[in-house]
């Protein structure tokens, strides 16, 4: 009885100053929504990374110049064809390895221009990668060996270069480094991926680039290396090997570190997902700071709340109330307008994230937990700095306070 006499007077005070109110609950929205915003979303973007790399299936590997997935140091060499010779030939596991040759360059149709990712690499890209076509088709192996001047583009390129123009892309030539390309295929949409869009892409035989595009061939020009496993293959026995093989080949000496990383598409997506969630952490870390601000702003509003209402309080002390009753009642008008604040910023965290999951390509999924866990910490906030106001309010003097002007 006495805590749901405490919460009815705390109702009657917020409704008398409700504009102070919202005013002294808007950190704890804010700080709340914030906190649950980022993190739905960053669960969301973490399972679709898991999501599209799943599509690779378990038997992709990739191979790469350089330590880890950070950029790569100046002078690592990139690898040649007779690796890519090698790793089919020599690994019993490999069904097929094909090269990977990538470059931002300019494309260009009529009046639209961009800087696009353009592949150089053979058919079989297509195929252990999982891409599918909208439109259109792959180039043959004949196109492949003679270095035709045809691509296949993704849905972000055929939306930039011809939205607006009128003109279908199949059959169009587009502009790729200087250099006329007709277009055969369109790619299926593929989405995000992490924090590359797939569908901004060209893909054209590596002779292509080679002869025509960029105009030069160097031996070492291979600056990615897709490796599709056999079903029976074991993907940590195929990794040893393959650096084993990589290492003789590269002249790496006993001891001394390898200049290139092998890795299967379930590392990628751990260390994928990992990099999505602590920046997840750290932008709902940063947020939760306003939940702290927010409860320094209900501190300071209930200590003005105490100094305008002495003479109240001095009132029910004087007809028998006990400091203990003072204290509950001033900490539940404080932990009441924290809660109500948490209530809000849950529905608002709703919202938003209803809202943009759709936009960035992530599924909106309600987690019960991070939504009771921060109604539970803007309720804590509430108590935490609500006790020195309440604590003030009991420790006032009867008579004191029935003087007070």
């Amino acid at each position: 009885m006495i805590f749901l006499n405490a919460f009815l007077i705390a109702l009657r005070e917020i409704r008398r100053n409700l504009t102070r109110a919202i005013l002294t609950m808007l950190g704890i929205i804010i700080g709340v929504a914030a906190v649950i915003t980022m993190q739905t979303l960053g669960q969301g973007t973490t399972a679709a990374v898991k999501e599209q790399f799943s599509r690779f299936g378990s038997n992709l590997l990739f191979m790469r110049p350089g330590v880890g997935f950070g950029p790569r140091v100046a002078g690592v060499p990139n690898f040649t064809e007779a690796d890519v010779e090698a790793i089919s030939h020599q690994i019993p596991g490999v069904a097929v390895a094909i090269p990977v040759r990538s470059s931002a360059l300019t494309t260009r149709f009529r009046q639209n221009a961009r800087s696009t990712s353009v592949t150089g690499t053979t058919r079989d890209y297509f195929d252990i990668n999982n891409w599918r076509l909208e439109n259109g088709r792959f180039f043959t192996e004949t196109e492949q060996r003679g270095g035709a001047a045809v691509c296949v583009i993704g849905q972000t390129v055929r939306r930039e270069l011809f939205d607006g123009t009128g003109a279908e892309p199949l059959g169009e030539q587009i502009i790729v480094g200087g250099v006329p390309c007709e277009i055969i295929g369109i790619l299926a949409t593929r989405g995000q991926m992490g924090m590359r869009d797939q569908d901004d892409t060209i893909v054209t035989p590596l002779r292509t680039v080679r002869s025509r595009i960029v105009g030069r061939a160097a031996e070492q020009d291979i600056d990615n290396i897709n490796i599709s496993a056999t079903s029976e293959a074991d993907s940590g026995v195929l990794v040893s090997e393959l650096t084993s093989l990589m290492r003789q080949r590269r002249n790496i000496a006993p001891g001394q570190d390898n200049n290139f990383s092998v890795f299967d598409s379930r590392q990628i997506s751990e260390a994928q997902g990992a990099s999505v969630g602590l920046m997840t952490s750290l932008l709902a870390a940063v947020a939760g700071v306003a939940l702290l601000v927010g409860g320094i702003g209900i501190m300071n509003i209930m200590l003005v709340s105490v100094t305008e209402r002495t003479r109240e309080i001095g009132i029910r002390m004087a007809i028998g109330a006990r400091a203990r009753e003072v204290l509950l009642q001033f900490l539940v008008e404080a932990t009441t307008l924290s809660c109500a604040g948490g209530l809000i910023g849950i529905v608002i965290a709703f919202a938003i994230c209803f809202a943009i999951a759709p936009v960035i390509g992530v599924a909106f999924t309600f987690d019960p937990v991070i939504n009771i866990v921060a109604f539970i910490f803007s309720a804590l906030v509430g108590i935490i700095f609500g006790f020195m106001p309440a604590r003030r309010a009991a420790a006032l003097d009867p008579i004191a306070a029935l003087h007070h002007e």
